[in-house]
């Protein structure tokens, strides 16, 4: 593990995509999106992520300077085509307009096409749970997931997550796959040499395997669950629901007809869908806020099963981790990480991030 000024990632980040032609703000909110991510403690999300956007600009899949439209729209809904930008950049747009049709109506709902990945579900629905609303956000993703009874995958890891403010500056946080976890775990794994965990993924015979390489390879996740004796079945359930926000609805790309994604970026324009809602909590029962905080600090004070492990509330592991990376001011990475980071300033000729420690 090294250690990198929190600052410097940025940098880095942002200097990687503006350098293969992304202009400084789409280069600024995606490299946000990504730093955010490795902030809050899911660093397959972080800067495990960059040259994938850094290689889906180069090969001329993602256009990063074109401009997200509104195709169509009601007092509480819009459609909108991302028209091939980077995830942030149309993610920002899309929940602005639903949050600014949230404040107006009580609700607003906004399916994207169009577009590609945008990381980090849980950070646009904060966006407006920093607003006051609840939020919500949804995606679909290259097909990963592997139902119960299928060796072929089906549906994409499609994570979905909810963020709501509560009193007393508490947030309710909620980001998850629908899958067992997350394909980027998968990728850490490989990344740090170690075997999966159980339950995570499938080997090309729709058997369970711990072998990383191969998970990574056969490209079958378990969905949330496990297999149908441990009711893997609703986490698929929950992913072809999240496929009904995005792409049916969008008119992207879905399920088995999305591309898959590899760090090469010539699979052609992704084409994915989202979904994000926002809704103002005042249009119902007074008091939101006070009963939110009041059953999360409930919950928190549980009898633990485990007396060495607290019970935490949906926010509390990522609140915990901000807070930690904050003091130092600093994040880490694997050393894998660190050496492909600078193989690709290299590539790229941008300044490398700075190994501290």
């Amino acid at each position: 593990m090294g250690k990198v000024a929190t600052a410097d990632a940025l940098r880095f980040m942002t200097d990687c995509l503006k350098s293969v032609g992304a202009a400084a703000k789409a280069a600024q909110q995606q490299a946000e999106l990504l730093i955010e991510a490795d902030r809050v403690g899911h660093p397959s999300h972080g800067l495990n992520r960059l040259e994938f956007y850094v290689n889906d600009i180069i090969s001329g899949a993602c256009k990063p300077n074109n401009q997200p439209k509104i195709l169509k729209e009601s007092a509480s809904t819009a459609w909108v085509d991302a028209n091939n930008v980077l995830g942030a950049t149309v993610s920002h747009f899309a929940m602005d307009i639903a949050i600014n049709k949230a404040k107006q109506t009580g609700v607003g709902w906004v399916t994207v096409k169009g577009s590609n990945h945008n990381g980090m579900a849980g950070y646009w629905s904060k966006k407006a749970a920093d607003q006051g609303l609840m939020g919500m956000a949804f995606t679909n993703t290259s097909p990963l997931l592997a139902p119960t009874r299928s060796k072929k995958s089906a549906l994409g890891t499609n994570p979905l997550s909810v963020a709501a403010p509560g009193s007393d500056k508490e947030t309710f946080y909620l980001d998850m796959a629908t899958t067992a976890v997350a394909v980027g775990k998968i990728e850490m794994q490989m990344r740090k040499g170690e075997t999966l965990p159980k339950g995570w993924a499938q080997d090309p015979d729709g058997k369970e395997t711990q072998d990383a390489e191969l998970a990574f390879k056969t490209g079958c996740l378990m969905p949330l669950g496990g297999g149908e004796d441990t009711s893997g079945y609703k986490g698929f359930g929950l992913a072809a629901m999240v496929e009904l926000f995005c792409g049916i609805s969008s008119g992207s790309n879905y399920g088995h007809k999305i591309r898959s994604w590899s760090h090469s970026g010539d699979g052609g324009p992704a084409n994915l869908g989202h979904c994000f809602i926002a809704v103002d909590p005042e249009n119902f029962a007074p008091g939101f806020g006070d009963r939110l905080t009041e059953c999360m600090r409930h919950w928190r004070e549980l009898e633990p099963a485990d007396k060495s492990l607290p019970v935490l509330a949906p926010g509390d592991k990522e609140k915990k981790a901000s807070q930690l990376t904050d003091s130092r001011g600093t994040v880490s990475y694997v050393k894998q990480q660190l050496d492909s980071s600078a193989a690709l300033a290299k590539k790229l000729s941008v300044k490398p991030m700075e190994v501290v420690e």
